[in-house]
């Protein structure tokens, strides 16, 4: 199924083809043709765009775009009109909007991701957002018009990107990772959440625990999150009695501030004098995970989401080890898909693995 800027494109190629755009005729404008085709003005930029790189038209600042004088031959022009070939004829451009990276979460991603790209001779731009919805909108409006695809780490938030729903009803080639949109038919890439803290949870249940924490920001519109609490209610069946604490604020991004982190520690502590019993805290996340530890003075056991560690002292926290370069590889192979017209499934899940604390296995 062709794109929708390739629709476009296909359909101007097919008039020069029938003699009804000839040279030096002006071809519609993109607010024009995004009226004609139903799409977005950045669709319709874009395919005048692939004409232009195709050779078959001139846009001239202030008066528009027409027809080139001489034009190229058509006969040797392949359809689908596309603005480069295959990814391994011609280097592809893909950018990677990341919220940020850490040796906790992001660095492997983003090592899986540019290694993939390199194996396919594609070019790579990696835009941060630094978890701000507004400019990860930025990112996205200011990068669809440069690169052939997109994929995309989205932020935490109630409200999705009004930006890259656009992109993606519009057809544009995009690949979520860590995350997927409810509802929305667009391919990602991620750990199944729910069977993940599932493990996890277990895991405390079976050392012994029976009071155990669930600790989070507020899941709301973040799939990772509102899975990862599914899988943690759905462990107990009877097994023991499970909490949750679940609007900390201070690991959400642009709230890491010493005021903050006080606050959320004061509300950890808060909890724990009020519910005793608990003895094992199940953190969402490992910054949140090192805020709980230190909260309760290490007095109760802690596991998490990619916990770091070192060759030496392995990791501090029994954990789930989610598999990133196989994410970031597999995100780079299904927008290549795209790209060249190949249907691709909108959920794709990668291996995890529970991990100990100070275990190196």
């Amino acid at each position: 199924m062709a794109l929708l800027y390739e629709r476009i494109c296909n359909h101007v190629l097919e008039q020069l083809r029938r003699g009804a755009l000839r040279p030096g005729d002006r071809v519609p404008s993109e607010m024009e043709l995004a009226a004609q085709f139903e799409v977005s003005r950045i669709t319709s930029k874009r395919a005048l765009e692939v004409l232009r790189e195709a050779g078959l038209v001139e846009r001239i600042r202030g008066k528009g775009t027409f027809v080139v004088r001489r034009l190229p031959d058509l006969s040797r022009i392949t359809m689908p009109l596309r603005g480069r070939p295959g990814p391994r004829q011609e280097a592809r451009s893909i950018a990677l909007i990341v919220p940020d990276m850490s040796e906790a979460y992001g660095l492997d991603l983003l090592n899986a991701i540019e290694e993939r790209c390199a194996e396919y001779g594609a070019h790579l731009v990696v835009r941060r957002t630094h978890g701000r919805q507004t400019d990860e909108e930025k990112a996205v409006d200011s990068l669809v018009a440069s690169v052939d695809g997109l994929i995309v780490f989205p932020v935490h938030g109630d409200f999705y990107n009004a930006s890259l729903l656009r992109q993606v009803l519009d057809g544009y080639p995009v690949v979520l990772v860590d995350r997927h949109l409810s509802g929305i038919p667009v391919a990602a890439v991620h750990t199944d959440n729910v069977a993940a803290a599932r493990a996890l949870t277990s895991r405390l249940l079976d050392q012994g625990h029976r009071h155990i924490a669930f600790l989070s920001p507020p899941p709301v519109n973040t799939s990772s999150i509102e899975e990862r609490l599914e899988g943690f209610r759905s462990a107990f069946e009877g097994r023991g009695q499970a909490y949750e604490l679940t609007d900390l604020r201070s690991t959400l991004p642009g709230s890491t501030t010493t005021e903050s982190v006080r606050a959320d520690m004061e509300v950890i502590r808060a909890f724990r004098e009020r519910l005793p019993e608990v003895t094992a805290y199940f953190a969402c996340e490992y910054n949140l995970a090192r805020m709980v530890d230190r909260a309760l003075g290490g007095d109760g056991v802690v596991a998490c989401f990619d916990s770091p560690g070192d060759s030496i002292g392995g990791p501090p926290y029994l954990h789930v080890r989610q598999n990133q370069a196989e994410m970031g590889r597999r995100a780079v192979d299904l927008l290549l898909a795209q790209l060249r017209g190949e249907p691709v499934p909108n959920l794709s899940m990668v291996p995890f693995e529970l991990v100990d604390a100070d275990s190196n296995t």
